[in-house]
C-alpha cells in the first residue's frame, strides 16, 4: 500500500519544520503565531460559506490571500532568506484594508457603545475573526520582542480586526437588525 503524503510522522515527537528546514517545536511562537493566522483564514472561510454578497466575499477571499502570505512570512525562520519584496505584507495591503473599512463604514449609524457579538450568524463570525486577529497580533507581538518582524505585519494585522467590527456592523445593518449595545452596570 502507498503511503500518504498528508502526513509524514516528522512532527510525532512535537517538533516542526519552519520555512527554509529549522526544526523548532511545536509550541514554538512563531509557530503560535502562524497557526493563529491560521485559524483566523479558517474562521473566515466560513464566513464567505455563509455570505451571498459577492462584493464582500471577494474581499474576504483576497484578505484570505494575505493572510495565506503572512502566515509564510512568520513561518519563515529569521535565518532563512526567502521573505523577499512582493512574498510579504506590505503597506499597500494596510492602505487597501483602510479603504475597505472606510467603504465597509459609509452610511452605518454612528456608533453608540461597545456591541455584543451577535444579532446574526454572519455578524457573529466576524467578531470570531475579530478575536482571533486580535489573539493573532497578540502573538505576533511577542514573536516581535525576540525576532524581527516587519512593523507592516503588526499595522495589517490590527487594521484587519478593525475591519471584522465593521464589517460585523455593516452585515447587522443591511439585514434590518439593531447592533446589541452592551449596558454598563454603572
Amino acid at each position: 500500500m502507498k503511503k500518504s503524503h498528508i502526513y509524514t510522522r516528522g512532527g510525532d515527537e512535537g517538533m516542526t519544520s519552519l520555512v527554509g528546514g529549522k526544526r523548532v517545536s511545536k509550541a514554538d511562537l512563531r509557530v503560535e503565531a502562524y497557526g493563529t493566522i491560521d485559524e483566523l483564514n479558517a474562521q473566515i472561510g466560513l464566513l464567505v460559506a455563509l455570505l451571498e454578497r459577492a462584493e464582500i466575499c471577494v474581499r474576504l477571499l483576497e484578505i484570505q490571500g494575505d493572510l495565506c502570505t503572512l502566515g509564510a512570512y512568520l513561518a519563515t525562520g529569521t535565518e532563512s532568506n526567502i521573505n523577499k519584496e512582493g512574498n510579504q505584507i506590505e503597506e499597500n495591503d494596510v492602505i487597501r484594508l483602510e479603504r475597505y473599512i472606510d467603504e465597509t463604514e459609509e452610511g452605518l449609524p454612528g456608533w453608540k457603545g461597545f456591541s455584543l457579538p451577535g444579532g446574526s450568524l454572519p455578524a457573529s463570525i466576524c467578531h470570531v475573526c475579530r478575536t482571533v486577529c486580535r489573539r493573532a497580533e497578540r502573538r505576533i507581538i511577542e514573536l516581535a520582542a525576540t525576532e524581527t518582524i516587519s512593523p507592516v505585519v503588526c499595522k495589517y494585522v490590527n487594521r484587519l480586526s478593525d475591519y471584522f467590527f465593521v464589517l460585523s456592523r455593516r452585515l447587522l445593518f443591511d439585514e434590518g437588525k439593531e447592533e446589541i449595545i452592551w449596558k454598563k452596570r454603572c
